[in-house]
């Protein structure tokens, strides 16, 4: 890849195309009519929630899809009704696991088209993995970050291809704390290094996306909405997702798209247009949401007071930033 330049600048600006579809486009919806026979994805937790929903509508768009899973056997009973999704072991959380997937894909002899980040813990206790980097900063950013890097051949003999990092209006929880990635010195919150890591999603698209475009590699982040019963929500008590709208008073959850409240469909719906929407050809390292590119959000406060407001933090497309961060990420993941 290519050395970071003194002064870095986003690819493409922040603001909505805007594209042909909205906050309650589902991603059946936003495939309509596209052809990927010949095409072949890679999408990390692609057989739950949202990432299942993804591989059914790629695959159903003709493309060869490959799901990465930790328990493969889980993964297969769940795709069972996907035909011709293969199933491979692979555990972001692993160095050694990430690089042997690679490994193999690339053993394979087969170019890649689309790689969708989608896996992703949330506001889990505190874990360290066997390195001691905190848990959801290594999960979600550092391996999707080594699996990239590991499978950047296939990418860029692709001759244009894209990479989706599923990141989350999360990021508002906090930017990357460079001084303290894994909660050495501070205290442990869940929240922020979820918000860390999602910042992390962001600001890894942004770069990526400058190091890669000159060989037709072109990334972007995704916000799918807020969607309870994807499994992510499992560390969060009833309580709290009765307090931010999610579920009503009986649990069930709230479907409200033009709040960010979605279905699954409507949650992969972003995924699939940064996959594979036309619009976006020549474009790239910009934060989604609602299947079009959001705003700068320029009054934080009233912002973060209003969950339908789209929007991305200047922090986490900050080009200094992502720059730093894949400087560093080069660093813990060797």
């Amino acid at each position: 890849m290519t050395h970071i330049e003194k002064t870095p600048s986003l690819t493409t600006a922040q603001q909505a195309l805007p594209s042909r579809f909205g906050a309650a486009s589902t991603a059946e919806e936003v495939a309509a009519g596209i052809d990927l026979t010949g095409k072949v994805a890679i999408v990390t937790g692609g057989y739950s929630g949202i990432g299942l929903e993804t591989s059914r509508v790629l695959r159903a768009a003709g493309a060869e899809v490959v799901v990465p899973a930790r328990d493969p056997a889980r993964a297969r009973a769940a795709l069972a009704q996907v035909d011709g999704v293969q199933v491979e072991p692979m555990d972001l959380i692993d160095p050694a696991s990430v690089d042997a997937f690679a490994q193999r894909f690339l053993a394979s002899g087969r170019v890649l088209h689309i790689l969708v980040g989608n896996a992703g813990i949330m506001a889990t206790p505190l874990r360290r993995d066997a390195r001691g980097y905190e848990a959801q900063f290594a999960t979600n950013h550092l391996g999707h970050f080594q699996l990239t890097a590991r499978l950047w051949s296939a990418l860029v003999a692709a001759g244009g291809a894209r990479v989706v990092s599923l990141s989350s209006r999360g990021h508002r929880f906090s930017p990357v704390v460079f001084d303290d990635l894994h909660f050495a010195h501070r205290p442990y919150e869940p929240f922020a290094a979820y918000g860390q890591s999602k910042t992390a999603n962001v600001l890894f698209a942004v770069e990526l996306d400058r190091r890669g475009r000159a060989e037709g590699v072109r990334a972007f982040a995704v916000h799918p909405g807020r969607i309870v019963d994807t499994g992510l929500a499992k560390h969060l008590d009833q309580e709290t997702l009765r307090a931010a709208g999610s579920v009503d008073a009986q649990g069930r959850p709230v479907r409200d798209p033009a709040r960010q409240l979605k279905t699954v469909p409507q949650g992969a719906a972003t995924t699939v247009w940064c996959a594979t929407g036309e619009q976006l050809a020549g474009r790239g390292g910009v934060y989604c949401e609602n299947v079009d590119i959001s705003p700068l959000v320029e009054d934080e406060e009233a912002w973060k007071a209003d969950e339908s407001a789209p929007g991305v933090l200047p922090y986490a497309v900050d080009p200094e930033a992502a720059a730093r961060l894949w400087e560093v990420s080069e660093r813990l993941t060797a």
